[in-house]
């Protein structure tokens, strides 16, 4: 059982603490209310870019990693369309060098002109690699502004296009980071065989005196109903032709949300799925086929991308995933389908 106790600091910082000492190690995880959303249309991919420069080094602190390496500690982050995430593992014994760490970077990083140039850098080669000089690696350049039109989601992670980051300067990504990297726009928490007294006293002494920042209300545009259908081809060098298939859906906060997410294990969750069984082993239309939700904050997508084998008309693979859409529309779903997607989660 979870043993969770909760404060705020002054400066609007709040933290989670679970006491768990099955373990000698503690876990800090610092989660940022800031993700690719929060971007300017023409400035894009600054979260992500963020995600590089947080460990470029702060004021005090040149190279993050090494104090970290010495006292046996390791490191990681994400960044998505809503948040930013960074988490540190280390023994107990030396917690407060996480505390040391994460609130130096909070309150000023080494904002100098060779680290921007050198993360933007290595955010551009990931671009290139991930995006564009992969199979299918562009999909989302093309997908999320066909899907959306007006709301942020409708560019991915790493931006719309490399020119917003190799445009990027230092008073950019400054106004960016005194607007969302603050401890009124955080949250941390605390796991492992660390006393709550213990974080308390480390978060007075490291994260209090970091001052609270003037972070913008968001005002995001809500996407409008969509009323027809939207369609793209794009013809590219890749091994098989695939299809992608996005519908709108609730947000993550939404009453219907958890039953879009067992729907999308009932139809993709294994080889015991149906689309798997039906449209990969039985008809044996697809290589491989997935139905997935994206999981966002706002309104998201219930997402059908899959490989066609050799031969098959784009056009036969479409309908037999309008089918098996349609199969569930009748409530065409058995109790052990169910039983077993919820035993999964």
């Amino acid at each position: 059982m979870l043993d969770i106790k909760k404060f705020t600091l002054e400066n609007g910082l709040r933290i989670i603490v679970n006491e768990d000492f099955s373990t000698p190690f503690s876990v800090m995880n610092i989660l940022y209310d800031v993700g690719s959303k929060d971007e300017d249309p023409e400035k894009t991919g600054f979260a992500h870019l963020f995600e590089h420069l947080m460990f470029g080094g702060s004021v005090n602190i040149p190279i993050y990693d090494i104090p970290l390496q010495r006292v046996g500690g390791e490191n990681n982050a994400f960044t998505n369309t809503d948040i930013t995430n960074y988490h540190i593992t280390l023994p107990t014994e030396n917690i407060e060098t996480a505390f040391w760490l994460e609130s130096d970077r909070m309150l000023n990083l080494d904002f100098s002109q060779k680290n921007l140039d050198t993360q933007k850098n290595v955010v551009i080669e990931e671009f290139k690699q991930r995006y564009l000089n992969k199979p299918y690696g562009d999909v989302w350049l093309y997908l999320r502004p066909l899907s959306y039109k007006v709301h942020p989601y409708q560019w991915p992670t790493i931006g719309k296009e490399i020119s917003h980051i190799q445009k990027a300067t230092l008073n950019d990504v400054k106004d960016f980071f005194y607007a969302h990297y603050a401890p009124n726009n955080a949250i941390m928490v605390l796991s492992g065989s660390v006393t709550f007294e213990t974080v308390k006293q480390l978060s007075e002494k490291w994260f209090a005196p970091i001052p609270t920042r003037n972070v913008i209300p968001r005002n995001l545009p809500k996407e409008p109903e969509q009323k027809e259908h939207r369609r793209l081809t794009i013809e590219r060098n890749v091994p098989f032709d695939s299809i992608y298939l996005t519908f709108h859906m609730c947000d993550r906060m939404d009453k219907n949300y958890h039953a879009s997410d067992l729907i999308s294990d009932i139809l993709s969750n294994g080889k015991s799925s149906r689309l798997y069984q039906n449209l990969v082993q039985k008809k044996k239309l697809f290589s491989e086929i997935n139905a997935y939700i994206s999981g966002e904050m706002d309104e998201g997508l219930f997402i059908f991308s899959g490989n066609l084998m050799k031969g098959v008309p784009l056009i036969t693979a479409e309908k037999a995933i309008w089918d098996e859409i349609e199969k569930l529309k009748n409530g065409y779903v058995f109790e052990y389908e169910l039983v077993k997607v919820r035993k999964k989660k």
